[in-house]
């Protein structure tokens, strides 16, 4: 057996197609002038860049990447600084939307109305500064225009000098930031659904409007003879096929044959069925995400992949009653290791479920 800690750690890098969303940081404060918005420009500036800090430093994507915060060039005092705030976010790939304030600030005027944007909302709980103020009044904006957002607001109160994010900010600010990253990094992605509904289970059926309409995904669909095409075809990369083998032939050891003698396989069979269940885990991987090994052999289409963040397998019965089942596939595309080391998982799974 491989020791876990002698695995190598492939290196993080983003498989699927499209940047990875970035957070953006929106700075509100009171667009009063004559010394009002003047005396609030440092101290909400400080916030903004302290949360940037706090998220970018305890953050990372599903695949190992950094975080990105993108903080607005200017504090929002109304809708033109807010208009300049999201088309600086459209054009850096922000993905998620925090706006913090220490003061009062014109509600409407100053917040996000990108409806495709998961959005929160840090108001600071100091002395002689309505933050509470301007987040009652803004997640009332937020709910009368049917744009959700997530209120944000410390326990205890601080001075109002204090850049310090609290321990429970700090968590709700985390706690958002990885929920509305999951939503961002789903938009436009796909679910790969390899084959139907198993053996008529509800669980099973694929609803593409959910995914389209609630996810921002669409469903893609592929018939399950297409892993025959590929096992026939050999459309799969034949040298990271023989290591997959030798790896598991080293490190999954085979259960006891509860099967009464006359209904066992062969060692020769059984043999064989370990060459196909992994090659099935290789070509569901490839079909989800693409694989350049594949163009260079002449495979071009293929190669490409769905851009899927995760698919399912029909499997029974119409597979199984001939084929091996998924079940190695799904456990180790599932795994966040295999013989190429310690990776991002790929989430799959048997029954499309």
């Amino acid at each position: 057996m491989a020791n876990v800690s002698d695995l190598q750690v492939v290196s993080p890098r983003n498989r699927l197609i499209g940047d990875l969303p970035k957070i953006g940081i929106r700075p509100a404060i009171d667009g009063r002038r004559q010394g009002v918005r003047e005396s609030l420009e440092e101290q909400t500036m400080g916030m903004a860049q302290a949360a940037a800090r706090l998220l970018s430093e305890n953050l990372r994507h599903a695949n190992g990447l950094p975080v990105e915060c993108v903080v607005a060039d200017t504090c929002i005092g109304g809708v033109a600084e807010a208009a300049r705030t999201a088309d600086q976010f459209a054009r850096a790939g922000v993905g998620v939307s925090i706006t913090v304030t220490p003061c009062w600030c014109y509600g409407s005027e100053t917040m996000d109305m990108d409806p495709y944007l998961p959005k929160a909302v840090w108001g600071f709980n100091g002395t002689e500064r309505p933050g509470a103020v301007y987040l009652a009044a803004v997640l009332a904006a937020h709910n009368q225009k049917g744009l959700p957002a997530f209120g944000i607001y410390g326990r205890d109160v601080q001075d109002a000098g204090d850049g310090t994010i609290p321990g429970d900010v700090r968590d709700k600010l985390l706690q958002f930031a990885r929920a509305g990253l999951a939503v961002a990094t789903m938009r436009g992605k796909s679910y790969l659904s390899m084959g139907g509904v198993s053996m008529g289970i509800a669980g099973s059926i694929v609803d593409q409007a959910l995914f389209e309409a609630y996810l921002g995904m669409r469903v893609e669909v592929v018939d399950m003879s297409e892993f025959v095409r590929r096992m026939d075809e050999k459309i799969y990369d034949p040298d990271e096929f023989a290591r997959a083998l030798a790896w598991v032939k080293e490190n999954c050891r085979e259960g006891k044959e509860y099967n009464a003698p006359e209904k066992q396989r062969s060692r020769a069979q059984k043999d064989q069925d370990w060459e196909t269940v992994v090659k099935m885990a290789i070509i569901a991987r490839d079909m989800m995400v693409g694989n350049p090994r594949l163009a260079e052999a002449g495979f071009g289409e293929e190669a490409l992949g769905h851009n899927a963040i995760l698919a399912g397998f029909q499997g029974q019965r119409q597979w199984t009653d001939h084929f091996p089942n998924g079940d190695f596939m799904e456990a180790i595309l599932n795994s966040s290791f295999d013989g190429n080391g310690i990776r991002l998982t790929d989430p799959a799974t048997t029954e499309n479920d």
